[in-house]
């Protein structure tokens, strides 16, 4: 009687966690795992997708690193003001100070602080997601801070709301336009006991090595709506090897189905558990690294950080400074193999056909 107490009690857990143990009678947690069982964040590959090579190029200025998104999914909260700054990626300048307006109060908490002492790098991309007081509208804004605590918030780009169970698509990622909370790796996944990764990842890679920019793409594909201001002048501009003009920003990138991903030789075990869902489901690529490495997206939340609990759980950081760890090897041995699933459409997410893997559970009532 003790052990079935004991695995109900852990499958409750896990549940409220937003993981899932692939039961099919199982409902999952909004607010971990968000937005429609069709939504791109949630579609797996499908049979009949079309892969294409991405030939991305070995990242050589450092093993491997992570983009932070800000998520904050606490709706009950006291409302904080977040106004205008500025400053933009001017490191010159500080996104500290209001500058203008109010764009919209939020439930932030005021002990949470983002800023030059706390964030990774000197300007990150940082996006917020957060959800409102309602408990199903998410508002998210670009590039957000919160440096002094009793203070407000700034940021200076707003996007359109979505909602937490519709398709939520879009959002603050600046080059597609895409979401700053889909996708995103969620604080208590890829650890040694939440299970596989049920939902497409988002990645960022170099775009003067890997994105392809013509007049007549713009660089982008869907379901990105965009891709950067300088891409004319910029994207494949220190490309080496052959030209793939699928790799465009938003393309949705891939390991193929018919690669055996036991015969790759990984090294950790958490990067063969993303190997998996890069398989099963892939990853889009929503921006630039702007440097010579590769990027996957990780929570930064009120709650912690992703990259915090990935070195609790598996003795080292996700950013990998140089080439030589086993786990820099592993991530070359990812994105070199990645394709660029190239029939993802809107009326064939995922490549359309049976997908892979069973849809996203219904939510919990």
């Amino acid at each position: 009687m003790n052990k079935i107490l004991l695995l109900y009690t852990f499958a409750v857990a896990m549940a409220c966690q937003g993981i899932s143990n692939g039961n099919p009678e199982e409902t999952r947690y909004p607010l971990k795992w968000p937005f429609s069982p069709t939504s791109i964040w949630n579609m797996p590959i499908g049979t009949e997708a079309k892969y294409v090579h991405a030939h991305i190029e070995k990242a050589m200025a450092a093993g491997m690193t992570i983009d932070e998104d800000y998520i904050v999914m606490s709706p009950d909260v006291p409302l904080m003001d977040i106004a205008e700054n500025f400053a933009g990626w001017d490191r010159t300048k500080s996104r500290c100070g209001v500058e203008g307006k109010v764009l919209f109060p939020a439930p932030v908490p005021q002990s949470w602080i983002v800023g030059p002492e706390t964030w990774d790098g000197a300007t990150p991309n940082a996006g917020l997601a957060v959800l409102m007081p309602d408990r199903r509208t998410i508002k998210q804004t670009q590039p957000f801070a919160h440096c002094t605590k009793g203070q407000p918030a700034t940021s200076q780009y707003l996007f359109p709301d979505v909602d937490i169970y519709g398709d939520g698509m879009y959002g603050a990622h600046g080059a597609t336009g895409l979401s700053a909370i889909g996708g995103t790796l969620r604080l208590r996944e890829l650890s040694p006991t939440s299970g596989p990764v049920r939902h497409a990842l988002k990645v960022n890679i170099y775009a003067k090595k890997n994105v392809y920019y013509d007049a007549e793409t713009k660089g982008f594909r869907w379901p990105g709506k965009s891709a950067d201001g300088y891409a004319a002048g910029n994207y494949y501009k220190d490309r080496h090897s052959e030209i793939v003009k699928e790799c465009r920003m938003g393309a949705l990138l891939a390991l193929p189905v018919k690669m055996n991903l036991d015969s790759i030789g990984f090294e950790t075990k958490p990067a063969r558990i993303l190997a998996e869902a890069f398989q099963n489901y892939g990853a889009y690529l929503v921006d630039d690294t702007a440097w010579d490495v590769y990027a996957i997206m990780t929570e930064w939340s009120p709650e912690g950080r992703f990259d915090d609990d990935f070195r609790k759980n598996w003795g080292f950081s996700m950013k990998a400074k140089d080439k030589t760890s086993a786990w820099a090897r592993d991530m070359d041995r990812i994105f070199l193999n990645l394709h660029v699933v190239d029939n993802n459409t809107a009326t064939s997410v995922g490549g359309g056909g049976k997908p892979r893997m069973p849809l996203a559970p219904e939510f919990e009532k």
